[in-house]
């Protein structure tokens, strides 16, 4: 089979078939849920965007800066983010995710784009106070951006819908006030180097997601507030934030 034939057939496995009454598919609930259930991992591109990282008052990065997200953090448009005990407030950050279309390792640059599957947005949500520790410490991010409802994302916007994903427009909104906008053309590392560097540390699987980073603009969100995103004329997603309930506790 070519990666082309099988870029197609995950593209169908991910996007429902068309009821009569169908809605865009990056609004559709059913391919959010064949999305969160396919892959095996998110891998998350760390400092991508120049401005973010001196924001953040980190050196812009030579070489990538990778971290891994389970895929338990997954949460579907719609759903509700989780501020866990302890804390008061989450920091959001935007995100083109690339989701991976076939299996891959040491992929060449020249290839890479044969191996996208498809495009969707995601948030990379982050325990700022937390992971501010950890780095202190030179211990891993895992628990500042692993937890559970940590990585809102949309349903798939497949690779035919997106030409250029080297010049999309992402932004987000907390209660409709604008917190982020940038361009992907901003990304320090793209896509197929992304895509080919991973490669060679790691097998890519069918259905993964890179997470490419996010621009500047990166803040806090509490409990009650909503966030919107979205990539300009493509998709949009909603969340509510709340504070996390465990049952039997007070």
């Amino acid at each position: 089979m070519s990666i082309c034939t099988k870029t197609q057939t995950l593209t169908r496995r991910l996007i429902p078939k068309k009821p009569r009454n169908h809605r865009k598919m990056a609004t559709t609930a059913a391919s959010s849920r064949n999305l969160i259930s396919l892959g095996t991992k998110i891998i998350a591109v760390g400092r991508n965007y120049a401005a973010h990282a001196k924001e953040l008052g980190n050196a812009v990065p030579k070489e990538p800066v990778l971290f891994l997200k389970p895929t338990s953090s997954y949460l579907a448009d719609g759903g509700t983010i989780e501020i866990p005990g302890g804390l008061e407030a989450l920091d959001h950050e935007v995100e083109l995710a690339v989701v991976v279309g076939r299996k891959g390792r040491d992929v060449a640059e020249s290839a890479a784009m044969e191996y996208v599957g498809g495009y969707a947005l995601a948030l990379d949500m982050t325990a700022r106070e937390i992971q501010s520790k950890a780095k202190a410490g030179g211990l891993p991010w895992t628990v500042a951006k692993g937890q559970d409802t940590f990585t809102p994302i949309s349903s798939l916007l497949p690779k035919s819908a997106v030409p250029d994903p080297d010049n999309l427009e992402l932004w987000l909104t907390v209660d409709g006030e604008i917190r982020q906008k940038g361009s992907t053309k901003d990304m320090i590392f793209k896509i197929p180097f992304l895509i080919s560097h991973l490669s060679s540390i790691m097998t890519l699987f069918e259905g993964d997601v890179i997470l490419t980073g996010t621009p500047q603009g990166v803040g806090p969100v509490k409990a009650g507030q909503r966030i919107s995103a979205g990539i300009t004329g493509l998709l949009e997603v909603h969340f509510d934030v709340a504070k996390r309930s465990i049952p039997g506790r007070s």
